[in-house]
């Protein structure tokens, strides 16, 4: 092994992490293969630069809680309501039958009953990082098959959680000991959530209301409260042993309830985007750790087995997926372009495996843990091309499933903006705009970061969104690619041509810049019309003065009306009898 101090060893992991993560994107392949293989190549199984330390154990710990906790951030519960039924009508029964092949499987090979168990438990999921990566490059994350699978992946991760939980308190002693050690589980599961969302319908708004605008003190408690479930999860022992109870609860079930609390407040989705370059880089840790502990022996200790097992896994896990997704009657290809797409075991199945490992004492070993990592990088590699060509194969396939089509197929209500208007930030024009785009269009989303803009807005019966629309989650969230007109009363230049970037040319978009040169800018991305607001400003005195000579009550009324307005401190007072008033 090289010697070489703990920040440098970071600095060297991450250097060599970023390469082939840049690597594995020009191959097509998802960056997480390509960080296991970085802790393979400069692991103790291929040049044994680095071995782990505690500062990559402590920093593969977080990256493990920032994933949980950004998996909770994105659980809105009115977001999922409506597709609710039909995701736990295919994912338990999914789980339940994935979960028994692999242990059939794992029984018939030279596996223990306890590792059997184990496998089991780590294959029936499918990967998170892989089909949200390929749903949205290929820009399927809103059809209907890609609604319905990242529904059923939610369902799944929430169950790795609670297996996460579980495996936290350590080997249980026969089925009692298990069903109590369950037991405990959900009762401070339970516990914790309940205090998780009442914080988050009684202390967590007027905190995040009055800091909100601050965006680094915004992101800093947010982050505070992130470990403040962390610190009471990992000490919930030490609290609970004064009154001789002996209770267990994951770093990851704790992150998960954080990030679950904040869902729910209207400025999650702006923290998403603020959160997930900090996830990234502690996860890319995590997946570079995992291999960082294997020895080459352990890795392909049972790599025959491996290969035979992935081929297996990925036919049934299609099958599995093809009569559930049929069974809740969704039409042909929806079942196939859903089921395809969810064939690969998951990452998560090597967190499940990396925790039975370092359970104490452990549940599997060094070999068996390397078993299910690359039976993981198998299944991940071979799903993209899978999902990258799924609608090409589903035309060859589509003659030979035609059986199963679907006479009345049932579909979940569709919840994405169509067609829509986008407005980008709150200022006098906007409000103005809002008023006579109301009467041209039925959906008016509003992106804006100032607090009390965002609640009046709602009280104004606009739909109205809490963030930067420089974050992409946000800019997906409003629909920007499906709008039919967008209008930036922002002048930052970035965000317009971001905006302007981003929309088809069949989008009427209006937007705002600060100089005649960036206007110019503006009109050459394709904006129809660039506001200058001195323009405005002069258009709107020589009115003033027309009217003023020409119609001097009608002046007067018009400047009493302004009056008005600046007095009222409202965001959409009834003022309209002035130029260019909301019923001109």
């Amino acid at each position: 092994m090289v010697d070489v101090g703990l920040a440098s060893e970071v600095a060297f992991i991450l250097v060599a992490a970023a390469f082939v993560g840049v690597l594995a994107v020009r191959l097509g392949q998802p960056t997480i293969i390509g960080y296991i293989l970085t802790g393979v190549v400069i692991g103790p199984v291929g040049l044994g630069l680095v071995e782990p330390s505690v500062i990559t154990e402590t920093m593969a710990e977080l990256g493990l809680a920032f994933l949980l906790f950004l998996l909770g951030i994105k659980m809105r519960f009115d977001e999922i309501r409506h597709l609710i039924a039909p995701i736990v009508k295919i994912s338990v029964p999914q789980m339940a039958a994935i979960g028994l092949v692999g242990f059939g499987l794992a029984v018939t090979l030279p596996f223990s009953f306890e590792v059997a168990v184990i496998i089991g438990l780590a294959v029936m999921y499918s990967s998170t990082a892989v089909v949200i990566k390929m749903l949205n490059d290929k820009g399927e994350a809103t059809s209907l098959h890609g609604k319905i699978d990242v529904g059923v992946l939610l369902a799944q991760d929430i169950v790795v959680v609670i297996i996460l939980a579980v495996l936290a308190a350590g080997r249980p002693e026969g089925a009692a000991d298990i069903a109590a050690t369950l037991a405990i589980v959900m009762v401070l599961v339970t516990v914790t959530a309940v205090v998780a969302i009442t914080a988050s319908k009684y202390v967590l708004p007027p905190l995040f209301r009055r800091i909100a605008d601050d965006t680094t003190l915004f992101f800093l408690v947010a982050i505070s409260w992130l470990f403040l479930f962390v610190l009471v999860s990992d000490q919930i022992d030490v609290l609970l042993a004064p009154f001789g109870v002996d209770a267990y609860l994951s770093v990851e079930m704790g992150a998960f309830l954080a990030g679950l609390a904040i869902a729910q407040l209207p400025y999650s989705k702006d923290l998403q985007g603020r959160v997930n370059p900090l996830t990234d880089l502690f996860v890319m840790v995590f997946f570079v750790s995992v291999a960082l502990d294997f020895e080459a022996s352990d890795l392909l200790a049972y790599w025959q087995e491996a290969v035979v097992v992935a081929a297996v896994l990925m036919v049934v896990k299609f099958v599995v997926f093809f009569t559930l997704f049929n069974w809740q009657q969704f039409d042909l290809e929806t079942s196939f372009l859903g089921s395809v797409g969810m064939i690969q075991v998951s990452e998560f199945g090597i967190v499940i495996a990396v925790a039975a490992a370092e359970s104490d004492p452990p549940f599997i070993g060094q070999a068996e843990l390397g078993f299910i990592t690359l039976l993981a990088l198998m299944t991940m590699s071979v799903s993209v091309y899978f999902i990258q060509y799924n609608r090409e194969l589903f035309e060859r396939v589509e003659p030979y499933l035609s059986r199963w089509e679907q006479s009345d197929p049932v579909e979940p209500a569709d919840t994405e903006y169509r067609d829509h208007v986008v407005v980008v930030g709150y200022d006098e024009i906007a409000r103005r705009a809002l008023r006579i785009l109301e009467d041209q269009y039925d959906e008016i989303v509003v992106v804006d970061r100032n607090v009390e803009h965002i609640e009046a807005i709602e009280d104004a019966g606009y739909d109205v969104l809490f963030g930067d629309f420089r974050y992409e989650k946000i800019r997906k969230d409003a629909g920007v690619k499906y709008a039919d007109f967008v209008f930036s009363s922002s002048d930052q230049l970035e965000i317009n041509e971001i905006l302007l970037g981003e929309t088809t040319a069949e989008t009427t978009v209006f937007v705002e810049a600060k100089t005649a040169k960036e206007a110019e800018r503006l009109y050459e991305l394709g904006a129809q019309y660039v506001i200058l607001a001195p323009q405005l400003g002069v258009a709107q005195f020589i009115q003033y003065l027309e009217s003023y000579f020409e119609d001097r009550p009608t002046f007067d009324r018009e400047i009493a009306a302004d009056m008005e307005l600046l007095r009222s401190g409202q965001l959409f007072p009834d003022v309209t009898d002035r130029p260019g008033g909301d019923d001109d």
